[in-house]
């Protein structure tokens, strides 16, 4: 995933989380440079095209507000892509300077009538990247999800997870039979196949008539930290089942009971056979684990999950450290040497930790 909460801010996440709803285009209130940032920081790592648009703050802004910024941005946004949504972030300068954003999405709406617009405030001195991957997808479907009556489809709400992830959820729920509004899905839109020709939106995501359905879920799963399935359970009294991400035997039995109990069905043989598998591995591989000692470091959700495999193996994870309390990699590094770990976990941020301790 990605490197620490001191590189990457909660705004860069809300964009790959817009990036996983149908037709969405990312819309930065706040300075160009914001966008430049997080669309560098994006293509570098998913290598693929990611189209950010800013309203383009510049010093009278910062003043007086970005009011026709805002405007003038929506608009052209809106006759350049076409899009279906535009999500909108505002930016570390407009949360200071406190811009009005309901207000702002008010008067738009009153000038130019309506406008798929959907907003989720942000700043990235306040909270990490995982927090700003949550409250994207809080805001989604707080203002997207409508009541109706119950149906046989539910919700996956699967946290900051690779596009490969996504596309094994995806296979898992096919093969309960469950029909699955997985959000967001990004599976495609930041790992899509080779263009013939330029797309202005890439195709995938969750639409938003799906996403319109999670309000008559017959249940939510979500991963990790996520408050969304909270809000359908509070809001549309939608059942409600709270799982860390299902990384090892115990994490991913927990999902599989909860699948089987949705469907009605067995567990289907290909996962049988998967889960025997993982099994034989771990016993072949206990004697090179068994009793070494591991620091886990990275995004909470994920360290979690790894921590947890690691128990299951035999490893001992002497220190396990995401950025949500505070740390960094100087206080990782200042406990590393007293903690004798055979190996750091995490991303390639803790290369100098691992050099000095001649650990991989």
């Amino acid at each position: 995933m990605f490197p620490s909460q001191q590189l990457v801010d909660n705004t860069i996440i809300q964009c790959l989380a817009f990036r996983g709803i149908e037709g969405c285009i990312p819309f930065l209130h706040g300075s160009q440079g914001c966008a430049t940032y997080i669309r560098r920081y994006l293509i570098s790592h998913f290598r693929e095209p990611v189209d950010i648009a800013s309203s383009n703050f510049h010093e009278e802004s910062a003043i007086f507000g970005g009011s026709s910024n805002f405007k003038q941005g929506i608009s052209n946004v809106l006759r350049q892509y076409q899009p279906e949504l535009i999500g909108i972030a505002t930016t570390c300068l407009a949360e200071t300077i406190g811009e009005d954003m309901a207000r702002l999405t008010l008067d738009y709406h009153q000038a130019h009538g309506p406008a798929p617009l959907v907003h989720v405030s942000t700043a990235s001195y306040r909270g990490t990247h995982v927090d700003g991957f949550h409250s994207a997808v809080r805001a989604l479907i707080a203002q997207l999800a409508v009541a109706g009556s119950p149906g046989n489809h539910i919700t996956i709400f699967p946290g900051m997870v690779s596009a490969a992830d996504l596309r094994y959820i995806k296979e898992i729920c096919a093969a309960f039979g469950l029909p699955l509004v997985l959000m967001p899905d990004y599976s495609d839109t930041m790992d899509g196949a080779t263009w013939s020709q330029y797309e202005k939106i890439q195709e995938g995501g969750t639409s938003l008539s799906a996403i319109a359905t999670t309000g008559s879920s017959r249940a939510s799963i979500e991963f990790g930290l996520s408050t969304a399935g909270v809000l359908l359970a509070e809001k549309f009294n939608v059942p409600r089942y709270h799982l860390p991400i299902p990384i090892g035997i115990v994490a991913t039995d927990n999902l599989f009971e909860i699948l089987k109990t949705l469907s009605g069905l067995p567990l289907p043989q290909v996962y049988a056979g998967e889960r025997g598998r993982l099994l034989d591995s771990y016993v072949d591989g206990h004697k090179y684990v068994f009793e070494k000692r591991a620091i886990v470091f990275g995004e909470e959700d994920l360290v979690m999950g790894i921590t947890d495999f690691l128990n299951e193996i035999g490893v001992t994870p002497v220190l396990s450290a995401c950025g949500n309390k505070g740390w960094d990699f100087a206080k990782i590094a200042e406990a590393a040497p007293d903690l004798k770990p055979d190996f750091l976990i995490g991303n390639s941020k803790g290369y100098k930790i691992a050099r000095a301790l001649n650990i991989p």
